[in-house]
């Protein structure tokens, strides 16, 4: 099995705040990641390297550069994720029909590649239970500063939807291999290879695709999640990216039972039973 273990990227300068009311957070933050508290605004450096803000709206991740892109951190409360809540489409979504969502039971899911929580946020606000795993302490931490500011909104819906995400930092499959009862549907959303064709990728993604760097095991992942869901796994791809058992022929992974296809994403699908 790969080495699951992560470690901090060097590009991680450290730690920036906008006001010295800031200064016992960053502390704990620095603390826990061990990297420095820099100064009170993000320093010009090469375009690669990268900071943690801690300001009046919370912690992001801030790319450093002259032509970087602006700040990314998680806002259940305002923005892309209270719009797809609020006019996603509910059960027609094509992420709700993946995990099978059909009849009024709601199925307990394990996120195991939580990234920046957006799917897990949907299913959530659908009624399913989600346990949302990140490896990557950097996202993990901005992911966890997102949910508490959540909480913190006078919206008795929102605070319904953040109750039913749980997080955890840790490897997916690590907690897979400790998981001792089977769960009803496993997701995975591995970090999407990049792109190798001209058009232009979303800049705040691209930035977190090169901090965090690509899911070379997610077909372990994969593996581990056969193996541990009651009703079905469901693996999220761009449209025309190869299927992990395609990818990890040395595992022997099977191919999916079925493919949804959306304009640019995939979910290939692997079912066992059919759910309640």
């Amino acid at each position: 099995m790969p080495n699951t273990t992560t470690v901090l990227p060097n590009s991680l300068l450290g730690i920036c705040i906008t006001s010295s009311i800031f200064a016992s957070q960053a502390g704990k933050l620095s603390a826990i990641l061990s990297i420095p508290i820099l100064s009170t605004s993000p320093p010009c450096a090469e375009k690669e390297n990268f900071v943690l803000l801690l300001d009046e709206q919370g912690l992001a991740l801030q790319p450093t550069g002259k032509k970087a892109p602006g700040a990314i951190r998680v806002d259940f409360a305002q923005g892309a994720n209270a719009h797809r809540r609020q006019f996603g489409g509910g059960k027609g979504q094509l992420i709700a029909k993946a995990v099978g969502l059909k009849s009024a039971y709601r199925p307990q899911i394990i996120d195991a590649t939580a990234g920046l929580g957006q799917d897990a946020f949907v299913l959530a606000a659908l009624g399913c239970g989600i346990t949302l795993l990140e490896r990557s302490p950097v996202i993990f931490h901005l992911l966890a500063d997102g949910l508490e500011r959540a909480k913190l909104v006078i919206d008795s819906d929102l605070q319904g939807i953040v109750e039913r995400m749980q997080l955890f930092q840790q490897h997916g499959a690590d907690y897979l291999e400790q998981l001792e009862s089977p769960v009803d549907v496993i997701y995975l959303d591995p970090m999407f290879p990049e792109r190798k064709s001209k058009a232009e990728v979303n800049k705040s993604m691209k930035a977190l695709h090169s901090l965090v760097g690509a899911d070379n095991d997610a077909g372990v992942l994969l593996k581990k999640a056969l193996e541990k869901a009651i009703y079905r796994v469901v693996v999220k791809r761009p449209r025309k990216a190869p299927a992990l058992h395609e990818q990890h022929v040395e595992l022997s992974l099977p191919a999916p039972s079925l493919v949804l296809e959306g304009k640019s994403t995939r979910y290939d699908i692997y079912t066992f039973k059919k759910m309640p």
